[in-house]
């Protein structure tokens, strides 16, 4: 489904904040709230609005080490296979396969260097994984959140 300028517009303003009204997000797109609730609800039906959430800052919740780790997998694993062992840890926050020579790089949060060590041990030892590459993140410079193509 491709949105159009006005649909997208409405996505933005949720992105930026999912608690403004719809008074407030008409004002910014031209539409009256009612009209405003009409396509939410349309995009929400349509499976372009997936659901609302909560950005945290990991920090507050004791997440104060974060990494990535580049998976190496042996041959003829599935994404499927790959996205099942990953699922249980709760310190993965996202997973996705990747061109080049890794299969796969995992964002991970952990609550110290000791914590990001034993998760990092616990994935190498996964079947499907033969190696494993991680860096550790100094300073996240710039984050985006969830509203599909930047404006």
């Amino acid at each position: 489904m491709r949105l159009n300028d006005l649909d997208e517009r409405i996505v933005h303003a949720l992105a930026e904040d999912a608690r403004r009204s719809y008074a407030d997000i008409g004002q910014e797109v031209g539409l009256s709230a009612p009209a405003v609730k009409r396509r939410v609800d349309r995009l929400r039906a349509d499976g372009a609005i997936t659901g609302f959430t909560v950005r945290v800052d990991p920090a507050a919740l004791g997440w104060e080490t974060e990494g990535f780790i580049e998976l190496y997998c042996s041959r003829n694993t599935s994404p499927e296979a790959i996205h099942r062992g990953l699922s249980r840890y709760p310190e993965v926050a996202s997973a996705s396969t990747v061109t080049g020579e890794a299969d796969a790089i995992v964002q991970v949060f952990a609550s110290d260097m000791r914590h990001f060590e034993r998760v990092l041990e616990r994935i190498a030892g996964e079947p499907f994984v033969e190696r494993t590459k991680s860096v550790l993140v100094l300073s996240p410079l710039l984050r985006r959140f969830g509203s599909g193509a930047p404006r």
